[in-house]
This record gives structure tokens, sequence and C-alpha cells, in this order.
């Protein structure tokens, strides 16, 4: 058995309108590329890489830090509810085969600092410039083509 390719969107809860479309660019080129989005779930750069997946037809998944699958926003197929808060990024980072990362906060830098340890590759979109280990993009399209090249390296 064969499984898609699970692509991580992370970024912070609140984020500017620049941040939300090159989030909803992101998440709209992981669906045609074929890949699974995994995400936090929530607001911000979530919500609008949910919705650019589903504008193209793609399946999202949202692991959320609190105990109701009705905080999941609108576009989150598969609500997973943990209860952990912010120790969810854990599992974010282990389900994906690759991250990118859209702008963020402090939470977004300890994503990004689990993909480094972890050795799990992530590709960084005006976002924190914190090892040379993340691979810089300056659009939606390369920071995609990116993460599907890693991937295909193995």
């Amino acid at each position: 058995m064969t499984h898609k390719h699970i692509i991580g969107v992370i970024g912070g809860g609140n984020c500017t309108p620049e941040m939300a479309e090159l989030a909803e660019e992101v998440g709209r080129e992981i669906a045609l590329g074929g890949a699974i989005l995994i995400c936090g779930g929530l607001s911000g750069v979530m919500e609008a890489a949910c919705r650019g997946a589903k504008t193209a037809n793609g399946a999202t998944i949202g692991v959320l830090p609190g105990l109701r699958k009705s905080d999941a926003n609108d576009y989150v197929d598969i609500p997973i509810v943990t209860g952990m808060s912010e120790a969810r990024n854990i599992i974010i980072v282990r389900s994906a085969d690759a991250v990118i990362a859209v702008g963020g906060e402090y939470g977004t830098l300890s994503e990004i600092s689990f993909c480094l340890k972890l050795r799990v590759p992530v590709v960084g979109l005006k976002t924190w410039e914190v090892d040379p280990a993340v691979l810089k993009a300056e659009t939606a399209e390369e920071a995609v083509r990116r993460v599907f090249d890693k991937i295909a390296d193995g």
C-alpha cells in the first residue's frame, strides 16, 4: 500500500493579510501536488492554508491543542483532539514528511526546532532564520516545490 505524502504547514494563529495569502497559496499548491496538509487546525496561517487546500479539493488534518473538535477551523477535514496545548507541535512535525513555515510566532519557532532536531525537511517562507538547514523560499510555489524535491530525494 502506498501512502500520500503529508506536508505540514506551520505559522501564527494571528497573521497579516499578506501571510494569510501566502499560506492559502501554499495550501492550494500542496493539494495540487496530491499531498495531505497537516497543521495546528486553528486560525491565522493554519486556517488560510486549509482554505487553500480545500479550493483545490485537497485533504486537511488539524492537530488541535484543546479538547473540542469544534475548535477546528471550517476547512479541517480530520480534527485530532489532543488536550496537549503547544505540546501538540511535536505531533504535527512527527506526522509530516516535510514542513513549510509561513511567518510565525514562538510556537512556529518550536516547530522549526523540532524539524531540525528530527531531521524533517523544513522550508521557510518569511519566517524565522535560525539555521542554514531551514531552506528559504520566496514564493508559495517555490516553497512547495522545495518540500516535494526534498521528499523525492529521500
